[in-house]
């Protein structure tokens, strides 16, 4: 597989999607794929290569065709571990894709980048792919970005989305926790206060919560991460330490806060980290809508007037030691791109 393979009537440069695969740029380590794609994507384009420091050794790039008014933008990291590439012949003369960021998000680099270069192609210009770090660990890059950058009239963000434009997305909220315990022998526990049976109380008590259920984004859900408790099995747990994190809806925003910092106590420390709100974003007229359960840079890049979310592949799969996207569909997200493009650029 040498040559790009024609998927839609056009062609995707299967070996440079094989080359961004190939670099590990799991979050923490997404400098060297800026550099490369640095080096690498602007040859034999009249784009402009601009990469930004974010403060945390990371780097944004932007690549710019003209004064852009249309900002297609997606994010450089990938969530561990790394997993490499696979091209496999699927029917219909199509290529399933799998390996680490096969959907999330170098197929959206992958998409964007040969919207871009189909554009400048058709000598069109005054657009930009901005390539972003550190999103999944916080959206870093994002934030650094609409720190420091003035933004602009329209970004269109790459996630997997099934190709649909997100009409609006749940939020987020995070907090760490702390449950402290009394340890001793666990032969005899009244003699001490365990901090996994305070854990069990505290989940107890979270899955006895209702919250509304929101017209437009549905349900409020919670996940448990890095749990831990490092006590022996003959001594009770004086310790139990997590990251409690929330989807939320407009219904239960609010609620959700409220409801985590009122269960602290004596044994139960609650530090709200932020997060994000739920959000409605820009739709256009001719393609199909959805709504995301999933956060993503959109929200951090407030300077921009309007903000879309739409790209290939499926958040079901992102993540996953499966992940997968077809070839196909990062061409139809290419075309949509163009579309979409060409589409602001007449309401202008």
């Amino acid at each position: 597989m040498s040559a790009p393979i024609s998927i839609s009537s056009r062609s995707i440069d299967i070996e440079l999607y094989r080359e961004l695969l190939a670099v590990d740029s799991t979050s923490g380590k997404e400098r060297d794929l800026a550099l490369l794609l640095a080096r690498r994507l602007p040859q034999g384009s009249s784009c402009q290569a601009r990469l930004m420091e974010v403060g945390d050794g990371t780097l944004n790039l932007q690549l710019s065709w003209g004064t852009p008014r249309v900002y297609f933008c997606t994010h450089l990291d990938t969530v561990p571990p790394y997993i490499a590439p696979e091209f496999e012949p699927a029917p219909g003369g199509d290529i399933k894709v799998k390996g680490r960021g096969s959907c999330d998000a170098k197929g959206q680099i992958m998409a964007m980048y040969s919207a871009c270069r189909e554009l400048e192609r058709e000598g069109l210009s005054g657009f930009a792919l901005l390539l972003l770090a550190g999103e999944e660990t916080g959206s870093h890059g994002a934030k650094a970005y609409a720190r420091s950058q003035p933004g602009g009239e329209w970004v269109i963000v790459g996630e997997p989305t099934g190709n649909k434009m997100v009409a609006a997305s749940k939020g987020t909220k995070a907090f760490d926790i702390t449950i402290t315990g009394q340890s001793c022998h666990s032969g005899y526990p009244e003699q001490g206060v365990s901090a996994i049976e305070l854990f069990v109380d505290f989940v107890n008590q979270l899955r006895a919560t209702r919250f509304p259920v929101d017209p437009v984004t549905g349900t409020t859900t919670y996940n448990l991460g890095r749990l831990a408790s490092d006590n022996p099995q003959n001594v009770l747990s004086d310790k139990v330490h997590f990251r409690l994190y929330w989807r939320t809806t407009q219904a239960s925003d609010a609620l959700v806060t409220a409801t985590v910092e009122g269960m602290a106590g004596e044994r139960v420390h609650i530090e709200a980290l932020g997060g994000d709100t739920p959000m409605s974003y820009a739709t256009l007229e001719g393609f199909d809508t959805t709504i995301a359960a999933f956060g993503s840079d959109a929200p951090r890049l407030a300077n921009f007037k309007h903000r879309a979310l739409c790209g290939p592949g499926s958040i079901l799969v992102a993540h996953r030691p499966g992940e997968c996207v077809m070839l196909s569909e990062i061409a139809q997200a290419r075309d949509q791109y163009v579309r979409m493009f060409k589409q602001i650029g007449a309401a202008q």
